[in-house]
């Protein structure tokens, strides 16, 4: 049996890509799918109140333009069990490339939308059927991205090498940031809101081609050949990981709740409150919002190595605790209106996010063999997306108009980092655990 393991190791080490192309592979396509996601998610937070919901107060408008942000929520389990069904079926690579094509069309086409002004209530529902087919695409995108990097890569690096795809939404919600910044400073307001704000779905384009070319060059992963090999695949996916693994659904599920709320609290959120409530520009909002997802971005996989060597509880552990604290702190620095406070409280929590968000994908993979592994971590990490970050931007807005104080939403935010805290507390360290 030994030298069996033995042998299908040295197979798997022999077959592993290039680090930097396998990298690449796995940062590029969340890279893009979180973008095309970041512009909806910021254009909500700017102007879809006034384009696609303009008979409502600007507050009321931006609950709207919210649960269509939900909506893309709501519909990535939907990708994940179409998706996850196809990636245990029939391999990584075939999913990566099905969704990163979808994600690209739809987001094209939705820089082609009419506005409420030229074709009434027509106008939102396209708008929320396009955003309900991104969301899907991106609920299968990301956990072929994770196993493509950890089914290649090291055993021993399997933290570092998960949060490579990691890296992609902090990456492309700097891109996305970036591009909205440039474009809302060289255009008028008035020019931003006529057709300035199509540009950045159009700029997908180019990270569409650019992420086909990486993936075609990257092969099937060793792991899911063997099982090939073997005739040992899943035949039905999705009813196995449900009857089998709902331990493993719950734990996946658990402990990305409560990052997931802070990072949409940290980003799609508190972009909203600065520019909507506290009435500062959208430059200093969208440029606090760009150093946060550098840090965000840069520490990542640093987060993700330490949990190679300290384990994922620890410091995932770490990061929900920090981040259950600095919830509390992060509105009166937002309050101040101090662009150095503004910057720190985002770069804060966006570190902190990272803490839990580095080590999180190689957490979530372990907790599933390979036969149903593509289904069990989409399933857990899409289904947890709906009760976390899908909702957060909409309660957190609501809680707002309720109680008229952000003593709320942070409270909201600290109970679901106390729920990742209390999942992480009783579930076993798999860091050394050998992937079967």
């Amino acid at each position: 049996m030994c030298s069996r393991s033995r042998r299908l190791e040295a197979a798997a080490l022999a077959e592993r890509p290039a680090a930097g192309r396998l990298a690449t592979a796995s940062i590029v396509g969340t890279t893009l799918e979180y973008y095309d996601f970041a512009v909806y998610n910021m254009l909500a937070a700017l102007v879809f109140n006034k384009l696609f919901f303009p008979s409502f107060d600007p507050l009321s408008g931006t609950l709207l333009a919210f649960s269509t942000f939900a909506v893309g929520y709501l519909s990535r389990p939907v990708g994940g069990v179409i998706f996850g069904h196809l990636g245990d079926r029939y391999g990584r690579r075939f999913v990566l490339v099905a969704t990163l094509l979808l994600m690209g069309v739809t987001t094209g086409l939705m820089g082609l939308l009419p506005t409420y002004t030229s074709a009434g209530i027509a106008s939102p529902i396209m708008l929320v059927v396009l955003r309900f087919i991104q969301g899907a695409a991106l609920g299968g995108e990301w956990a072929g991205a994770v196993l493509l990097s950890v089914e290649h890569g090291d055993p021993l690096r399997r933290g570092r090498n998960a949060s490579w795809a990691q890296m992609g939404p902090s990456l492309g919600t700097l891109l996305a940031t970036g591009s909205i910044a440039l474009i809302t400073w060289l255009l008028s307001p008035d020019e931003f809101i006529a057709w300035g704000w199509r540009i950045p779905f159009f700029a997908s384009v180019a990270l569409v081609a650019f992420g086909m070319w990486i993936r075609v060059g990257v092969d099937e992963t060793p792991l899911f050949k063997q099982i090939e090999q073997q005739h040992s695949k899943a035949h039905a996916p999705i009813s196995e990981v449900v009857r089998g693994h709902w331990r493993s659904l719950i734990v996946g599920g658990g402990v990305r709740i409560g990052p997931d709320v802070l990072y949409s609290l940290s980003v799609a959120f508190s972009l909203s409150y600065l520019t909507t409530v506290l009435g500062l520009s959208r430059t200093l909002a969208l440029t606090a919002l760009s150093l946060g997802g550098v840090a965000n971005a840069f520490t990542i996989p640093w987060f993700g190595g330490l949990s190679d060597r300290l384990g994922r509880r620890v410091v995932y552990g770490a990061g929900a605790v920090l981040g259950l604290i600095w919830m509390f702190a992060f509105f009166p620095l937002l309050e101040t209106k101090q662009p150095a406070l503004i910057v720190l409280a985002i770069v804060v929590a966006l570190t902190v996010h990272a803490m839990m968000y580095g080590p999180q994908a190689a957490f979530i993979a372990e907790q599933f063999p390979t036969r149903v592994r593509y289904a069990g971590a989409s399933l857990a990490y899409t289904l947890a997306g709906i009760v976390g970050g899908g909702i957060a931007p909409m309660v957190s807005t609501a809680l707002l108009q309720r109680f008229g104080t952000p003593i709320a939403v942070s409270s909201y935010a600290a109970l679901a980092l106390l729920i990742t805290c209390v999942v992480l507390f009783i579930v076993r360290e798999r860091a050394r655990d050998q992937l079967d």
